[in-house]
C-alpha cells in the first residue's frame, strides 16, 4: 500500500458523526464581568471606533481612554492602534512597557504586565477557557502575571493562571501553558527553559 494510500484509509477511519459528549445548550458562563453590560458595549464601542483611527504615535490618547475605563497604565507606556484589550478595568501595566500590533488581551481575569516590558505583535494573552470534564463546557478563568523587563516576542500565546518572571525573554510563536521563572530564555511549543539568562548578557 502507498503513502498515498495509507492517508486515504486514515482519513476514511475518522468518524464525524458520534454523539456530541457536551452539550452547549445547557452552557451558561459564570464569569464576574466587574461592570454592567452597558459599560462592557460603550467600551467595546469605543475601542472598535477610536483605536483603530488613532495615529500611530497616539499612544498616549489610547492609554487615557484605557485608564478612562478602569485600566492602570503607568507613564510612558506604548500602546498600539490595533492592539486589543477585553476588560480595560482588569489590566494593569506599569511603566515603559509596550504592547504591540495586534496584540489581544482577553482578561476575563486580571492580567499584570510589569514595567519595562515588552509584548510583541500578535501575542494573545488567553485567561478563559473551558473545562473538558464538565458536560455543560463550564467556563474556566485565572490572572496572568507577567514581570518587570520580560519581552514576549511575537506571535506568542500565554495561557490562563502563567506567572512569566522578570527579565525572562519568550521566544517568537511560543506556547506558554506553564510558569517560566525570571531570568530565562524560552521557547517552543509547549515553551520549555533553554537557558538562563544574566545581566551579564546584556
Amino acid at each position: 500500500m502507498t503513502e498515498k494510500d495509507n492517508i486515504k484509509a486514515q482519513q476514511d477511519s475518522i468518524i464525524l458523526e458520534e454523539k456530541p459528549w457536551i452539550n452547549l445548550k445547557g452552557y451558561k458562563a459564570k464569569l464576574d464581568r466587574g461592570k454592567p453590560q452597558w459599560f462592557i458595549f460603550l467600551w467595546w464601542l469605543l475601542e472598535g471606533l477610536i483605536f483603530p483611527l488613532t495615529p500611530h504615535n497616539f499612544s498616549g490618547l489610547r492609554c487615557s481612554l484605557l485608564r478612562l475605563f478602569g485600566a492602570k497604565i503607568g507613564q510612558g507606556v506604548v500602546i498600539r492602534a490595533s492592539a486589543r484589550v477585553y476588560f480595560p478595568w482588569k489590566l494593569e501595566i506599569g511603566d515603559y512597557s509596550w504592547i504591540g500590533e495586534n496584540v489581544y488581551i482577553y482578561n476575563l481575569d486580571n492580567v499584570r504586565i510589569g514595567s519595562h516590558t515588552v509584548i510583541s505583535q500578535k501575542s494573545y494573552l488567553c485567561t478563559g477557557s473551558h473545562n473538558i470534564k464538565n458536560a455543560n463546557f463550564e467556563l474556566t478563568t485565572a490572572p496572568i502575571f507577567i514581570g518587570n523587563g520580560v519581552w514576549i516576542a511575537s506571535d506568542c500565546f500565554i495561557s490562563l493562571g502563567v506567572k512569566i518572571g522578570a527579565n525572562t525573554i519568550i521566544g517568537a510563536r511560543s506556547t506558554v501553558l506553564k510558569s517560566i521563572p525570571s531570568q530565562k530564555i524560552a521557547w517552543g511549543n509547549p515553551c520549555k527553559i533553554i537557558k538562563n539568562r544574566t545581566f551579564s548578557d546584556i
